[in-house]
Protein backbone atom coordinates (compact mmCIF):
# COMPACT_ATOMS: atom_id res chain seq x y z
CA UNK A 1 0.00 0.00 0.00
CA UNK A 2 1.41 3.38 -0.99
CA UNK A 3 1.92 5.93 1.78
CA UNK A 4 -0.20 9.09 1.40
CA UNK A 5 2.30 11.95 1.30
CA UNK A 6 1.90 15.69 0.89
CA UNK A 7 4.76 17.26 -1.07
CA UNK A 8 5.63 20.93 -0.69
CA UNK A 9 8.37 22.87 -2.46
CA UNK A 10 9.19 25.70 -0.06
CA UNK A 11 11.62 27.40 -2.43
CA UNK A 12 14.37 29.54 -0.89
CA UNK A 13 13.70 29.69 2.85
CA UNK A 14 15.70 30.57 5.95
CA UNK A 15 16.98 27.50 7.77
CA UNK A 16 15.29 28.26 11.10
CA UNK A 17 11.94 28.96 9.45
CA UNK A 18 12.08 25.60 7.67
CA UNK A 19 13.18 23.88 10.89
CA UNK A 20 10.19 25.34 12.76
CA UNK A 21 7.86 24.17 9.98
CA UNK A 22 9.35 20.69 10.15
CA UNK A 23 8.81 20.60 13.91
CA UNK A 24 5.17 21.61 13.44
CA UNK A 25 4.52 18.74 11.03
CA UNK A 26 6.68 16.31 13.01
CA UNK A 27 4.69 17.01 16.20
CA UNK A 28 1.38 16.68 14.36
CA UNK A 29 2.27 13.15 13.22
CA UNK A 30 3.44 12.14 16.69
CA UNK A 31 0.24 13.56 18.22
CA UNK A 32 -1.82 11.52 15.73
CA UNK A 33 0.12 8.36 16.56
CA UNK A 34 -0.39 8.84 20.30
CA UNK A 35 -4.10 9.57 19.76
CA UNK A 36 -4.49 6.40 17.69
CA UNK A 37 -3.00 4.24 20.43
CA UNK A 38 -5.71 5.43 22.79
CA UNK A 39 -8.53 5.52 20.24
CA UNK A 40 -8.25 2.34 18.22
CA UNK A 41 -11.82 2.54 16.93
CA UNK A 42 -11.59 6.15 15.70
CA UNK A 43 -8.01 6.61 14.47
CA UNK A 44 -6.72 9.73 12.80
CA UNK A 45 -5.23 9.34 9.34
CA UNK A 46 -1.44 9.66 9.22
CA UNK A 47 -0.31 11.90 6.38
CA UNK A 48 3.39 11.94 5.64
CA UNK A 49 5.11 15.14 4.52
CA UNK A 50 7.98 15.63 2.07
CA UNK A 51 9.50 19.09 1.86
CA UNK A 52 11.99 20.37 -0.72
CA UNK A 53 13.75 23.70 -0.32
CA UNK A 54 16.92 25.73 -0.72
CA UNK A 55 18.54 27.68 2.09
CA UNK A 56 20.54 30.89 2.11
CA UNK A 57 24.16 30.19 3.11
CA UNK A 58 24.11 28.33 6.44
CA UNK A 59 26.26 25.88 8.40
CA UNK A 60 24.51 23.37 10.64
CA UNK A 61 26.06 21.17 13.31
CA UNK A 62 24.49 17.85 14.27
CA UNK A 63 24.01 16.91 17.90
CA UNK A 64 27.00 14.53 17.84
CA UNK A 65 29.21 16.93 15.90
CA UNK A 66 32.33 18.78 17.02
CA UNK A 67 32.09 22.58 17.05
CA UNK A 68 35.71 22.88 15.98
CA UNK A 69 34.78 21.45 12.57
CA UNK A 70 33.56 24.98 11.81
CA UNK A 71 36.85 26.60 10.83
CA UNK A 72 35.76 30.27 10.88
CA UNK A 73 34.59 32.77 13.49
CA UNK A 74 31.43 34.86 13.75
CA UNK A 75 33.01 37.85 12.01
CA UNK A 76 33.95 35.76 8.97
CA UNK A 77 30.47 34.19 8.92
CA UNK A 78 29.02 37.68 8.52
CA UNK A 79 31.59 38.52 5.86
CA UNK A 80 30.47 35.59 3.68
CA UNK A 81 26.74 36.18 4.45
CA UNK A 82 26.36 32.86 6.24
CA UNK A 83 24.63 31.82 9.45
CA UNK A 84 25.29 28.95 11.85
CA UNK A 85 22.94 26.69 13.82
CA UNK A 86 23.32 23.80 16.21
CA UNK A 87 20.73 21.28 15.05
CA UNK A 88 19.03 18.31 16.70
CA UNK A 89 19.71 16.01 13.75
CA UNK A 90 22.34 13.30 13.63
CA UNK A 91 25.70 13.72 11.97
CA UNK A 92 28.36 16.41 12.15
CA UNK A 93 28.69 19.73 10.34
CA UNK A 94 27.50 20.53 6.85
CA UNK A 95 26.71 23.47 4.60
CA UNK A 96 23.44 24.41 2.91
CA UNK A 97 23.10 27.02 0.23
CA UNK A 98 21.57 28.04 -3.10
CA UNK A 99 21.82 25.44 -5.85
CA UNK A 100 21.41 22.58 -3.39
CA UNK A 101 18.25 20.48 -3.08
CA UNK A 102 17.49 20.08 0.62
CA UNK A 103 14.88 17.43 1.35
CA UNK A 104 13.01 17.01 4.62
CA UNK A 105 10.92 13.82 4.73
CA UNK A 106 8.62 13.79 7.77
CA UNK A 107 7.56 10.17 7.64
CA UNK A 108 5.98 7.74 10.08
CA UNK A 109 8.59 5.05 9.61
CA UNK A 110 6.55 2.61 11.69
CA UNK A 111 3.59 2.84 9.33
CA UNK A 112 5.97 2.41 6.37
CA UNK A 113 7.50 -0.68 7.97
CA UNK A 114 10.97 0.89 8.10
CA UNK A 115 13.75 0.98 10.64
CA UNK A 116 15.90 4.09 10.85
CA UNK A 117 18.69 2.23 9.06
CA UNK A 118 16.47 1.01 6.23
CA UNK A 119 15.00 4.52 5.93
CA UNK A 120 18.48 6.01 5.44
CA UNK A 121 19.28 3.25 2.95
CA UNK A 122 16.23 4.24 0.91
CA UNK A 123 17.23 7.90 0.98
CA UNK A 124 20.66 6.93 -0.33
CA UNK A 125 19.10 4.66 -2.96
CA UNK A 126 16.86 7.48 -4.20
CA UNK A 127 19.82 9.85 -4.59
CA UNK A 128 21.98 7.17 -6.24
CA UNK A 129 19.20 6.45 -8.75
CA UNK A 130 18.66 10.15 -9.45
CA UNK A 131 22.27 10.99 -10.25
CA UNK A 132 22.70 7.74 -12.21
CA UNK A 133 20.31 9.24 -14.77
CA UNK A 134 23.02 11.85 -15.38
CA UNK A 135 25.81 9.31 -15.71
CA UNK A 136 27.16 9.85 -12.19
CA UNK A 137 27.96 6.72 -10.20
CA UNK A 138 27.00 7.32 -6.57
CA UNK A 139 27.92 4.83 -3.86
CA UNK A 140 27.54 4.17 -0.17
CA UNK A 141 30.61 4.44 2.07
CA UNK A 142 30.91 2.06 5.02
CA UNK A 143 30.67 3.91 8.33
CA UNK A 144 29.40 7.15 6.77
CA UNK A 145 25.92 8.15 5.64
CA UNK A 146 25.29 9.97 2.39
CA UNK A 147 26.17 9.37 -1.25
CA UNK A 148 29.78 9.31 -2.36
CA UNK A 149 31.81 9.15 -5.56
CA UNK A 150 35.04 7.13 -6.02
CA UNK A 151 34.70 5.70 -2.54
CA UNK A 152 37.59 3.26 -3.09
CA UNK A 153 40.01 5.77 -4.63
CA UNK A 154 42.31 7.19 -1.93
CA UNK A 155 42.48 10.97 -2.08
CA UNK A 156 39.60 11.22 -4.54
CA UNK A 157 36.61 10.13 -2.44
CA UNK A 158 34.06 12.93 -2.45
CA UNK A 159 30.52 13.41 -1.17
CA UNK A 160 27.75 14.65 -3.42
CA UNK A 161 24.87 14.27 -0.96
CA UNK A 162 24.88 14.63 2.83
CA UNK A 163 22.31 12.90 5.03
CA UNK A 164 21.51 13.75 8.65
CA UNK A 165 18.22 12.75 10.27
CA UNK A 166 16.35 12.77 13.52
CA UNK A 167 13.82 10.08 14.46
CA UNK A 168 11.61 10.03 17.54
CA UNK A 169 8.75 7.57 18.08
CA UNK A 170 9.73 6.36 14.60
CA UNK A 171 8.86 9.69 12.99
CA UNK A 172 11.62 11.26 10.88
CA UNK A 173 12.70 14.84 10.27
CA UNK A 174 15.70 16.67 8.77
CA UNK A 175 17.01 14.68 5.81
CA UNK A 176 19.37 15.15 2.88
CA UNK A 177 21.18 17.81 0.86
CA UNK A 178 22.07 17.06 -2.78
CA UNK A 179 24.67 19.36 -4.33
CA UNK A 180 23.40 20.29 -7.77
CA UNK A 181 24.81 23.75 -8.66
CA UNK A 182 26.19 24.46 -5.20
CA UNK A 183 29.04 26.94 -4.59
CA UNK A 184 31.53 24.43 -3.22
CA UNK A 185 33.86 27.16 -1.92
CA UNK A 186 31.67 27.35 1.19
CA UNK A 187 32.77 23.85 2.15
CA UNK A 188 36.35 25.15 2.51
CA UNK A 189 35.35 26.71 5.84
CA UNK A 190 34.39 23.41 7.52
CA UNK A 191 35.51 19.82 7.87
CA UNK A 192 32.47 18.48 5.99
CA UNK A 193 30.65 15.90 8.08
CA UNK A 194 33.75 15.83 10.30
CA UNK A 195 36.05 14.41 7.60
CA UNK A 196 39.44 15.96 6.85
CA UNK A 197 40.52 13.44 4.19
CA UNK A 198 37.50 13.47 1.87
CA UNK A 199 36.18 16.07 -0.54
CA UNK A 200 32.82 17.46 -1.61
CA UNK A 201 31.43 17.71 -5.11
CA UNK A 202 28.30 18.66 -7.04
CA UNK A 203 26.48 17.55 -10.15
CA UNK A 204 27.66 20.72 -11.87
CA UNK A 205 31.30 19.96 -11.07
CA UNK A 206 31.06 16.30 -12.07
CA UNK A 207 29.30 17.06 -15.36
CA UNK A 208 31.21 20.22 -16.24
CA UNK A 209 28.17 22.44 -16.63
CA UNK A 210 25.31 23.97 -14.65
CA UNK A 211 22.29 21.70 -14.36
CA UNK A 212 18.60 22.53 -14.80
CA UNK A 213 17.69 22.69 -11.12
CA UNK A 214 13.95 22.20 -11.60
CA UNK A 215 14.48 19.14 -13.80
CA UNK A 216 16.74 17.55 -11.18
CA UNK A 217 14.12 18.24 -8.50
CA UNK A 218 11.43 16.56 -10.60
CA UNK A 219 13.69 13.56 -11.20
CA UNK A 220 14.56 13.25 -7.51
CA UNK A 221 10.94 13.51 -6.42
CA UNK A 222 10.08 10.69 -8.82
CA UNK A 223 12.85 8.52 -7.40
CA UNK A 224 11.70 9.11 -3.82
CA UNK A 225 8.12 8.35 -4.84
CA UNK A 226 9.19 5.06 -6.40
CA UNK A 227 11.70 3.88 -3.79
CA UNK A 228 9.48 4.69 -0.80
CA UNK A 229 6.23 3.75 -2.62
CA UNK A 230 4.64 7.12 -1.92
CA UNK A 231 1.28 8.37 -3.07
CA UNK A 232 2.25 12.02 -3.67
CA UNK A 233 -0.16 14.93 -3.39
CA UNK A 234 1.44 18.28 -4.27
CA UNK A 235 0.64 21.48 -2.42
Amino acid sequence: MNANTIFEDLGLIEYKKAWDYQEENFNAIIDAKLFNRENIDTPRAITHKLLFCEHPHVYTLGKSGAANNLLINDAFLKQINASYYKSNRGGDITYHGPGQIVGYPIFDLEEMGLTVRSYINKLEESIINCIADYGIKGERLAGATGVWIDKDVPGKTRKICAIGVKASRFVSMHGFALNVNTDLNYFNHINPCGFIDKGVTSMQKELGEKQDFEVVKTNLLGQLEKVFQLNINKQ
